[in-house]
């Protein structure tokens, strides 16, 4: 009985109820052996690979075969089997699963440095997810799973997720954009490392189907420097708003007081509020006047003079004729200056 058991091996099959399998060998004992004419069943999302002596045979995609001579011929070259309907084949059958893992993490181990346009040379850190799939199972097999009996998905992290991070890198380098600029263009970045994937991917005989970056985060001290540049802009554009601010603030400051200098540290916070939103009006209407001062040089020293001037302070040279509103040459006799229009 024990010859015939060993014989009766009929259907060979892989229900796949895993997440994160993605070469599964098919539990065969010593006594185990394929009978011809057993039935192969490869589903949607597989690939069976018979293996002999350590050397890949036959492959078949998704379908059901039912197991002859001629429908196996390397594998039957390989050991010279005769085609009569009792033939037996002793193999390794692997069960490679080339759907799309998805939803896997990446994340910067390491600072990628980076030289930006606005800030220097910078450090970010980022994180995301990806895909991947089995794209040659062939060559999936020589290059990583060899002949273990359960490959997952974590045996092949620390490989990828290096290979992700320095596509990454390139990719950022290359684009020269700047660290502020970077948020705007995730979606440019992770489809240039998609493109890009297959130089490192191809040879391992896997593919990266699917790349997403969630977050690329700048060193604190340079997101502190981000915040007060901020609120400078909001200073300047709007120096009535943050006036009001103080104020505010100063009014709610005094009604938590309970001692009776309400009114006293009321009177303060206000001042200080008009004080502090009337000096920073202050200088930047000063830096806006002498952003409108026009300069130019005399004819005589090259000494730098107010466009209006008509004699050098430094040389006492006449200087040329200038219109007295813009300080823009103007020809002898003209009427109306080119420039502005003013009436001379």
């Amino acid at each position: 009985m024990g010859f015939f058991k060993k014989q009766f091996l009929s259907v060979i099959e892989w229900k796949d109820i895993s997440k994160d399998i993605i070469v599964y060998r098919y539990p065969f004992t010593d006594r185990d052996e394929i009978m011809n004419s057993s039935t192969l069943v490869v589903r949607e999302s597989q690939v069976a690979m018979f293996v002999h002596k350590g050397e890949i045979a036959d492959v078949f995609g998704p379908g059901t075969y039912k197991l002859a001579t001629e429908n196996i011929p390397f594998l039957t070259k390989i050991l010279s089997l005769p085609t009569l309907g009792n033939s037996r084949i002793k193999a390794e059958v692997y069960f490679i699963n080339t759907k799309r893992f998805i939803g896997l993490k990446w994340g910067t181990q390491n600072p990628i440095m980076m030289r930006d346009v606005d800030f220097g040379n910078i450090r970010l850190r980022g994180y995301g997810t990806y895909a991947i799939k089995v794209d040659d199972p062939t060559k999936f097999m020589r290059e990583c799973f060899g002949t273990n009996a359960i490959y997952r998905v974590g045996d092949l992290e620390a490989q990828y997720k290096s290979s992700i991070v320095q596509l990454l890198t390139d990719v950022i380098g290359e684009s020269k954009l700047s660290a502020l600029d970077l948020a705007a263009n995730y979606k440019e970045i992770s489809n240039m490392v998609v493109k890009r994937s297959p130089e490192e991917f191809a040879s391992l005989g896997l593919k990266l189907s699917n790349f997403v970056i969630e977050n690329l985060s700048l060193p604190e001290d340079v997101e502190k420097m981000l915040d007060e540049r901020t609120k400078m802009g909001v200073i300047q554009d709007k120096m009535g708003t943050y006036t009001q601010y103080k104020t505010a603030n100063a009014i709610e400051e005094a009604a938590k007081n309970p001692n009776g200098g309400n009114l006293a540290g009321l009177g303060v916070g206000l001042g200080a509020g008009a004080q502090m939103g009337s000096v920073f009006a202050d200088s930047v209407a000063n830096a806006k006047n002498r952003q409108k001062q026009v300069v130019v040089q005399c004819v005589k020293c090259g000494a730098t003079i107010p466009g209006k001037a008509k004699f050098c302070p430094e040389c006492g040279a006449v200087q040329a004729l200038a219109c007295p509103k813009c300080g823009e040459p103007i020809t002898k006799g003209a009427k109306f200056c080119c420039n502005c229009g003013a009436k001379l």
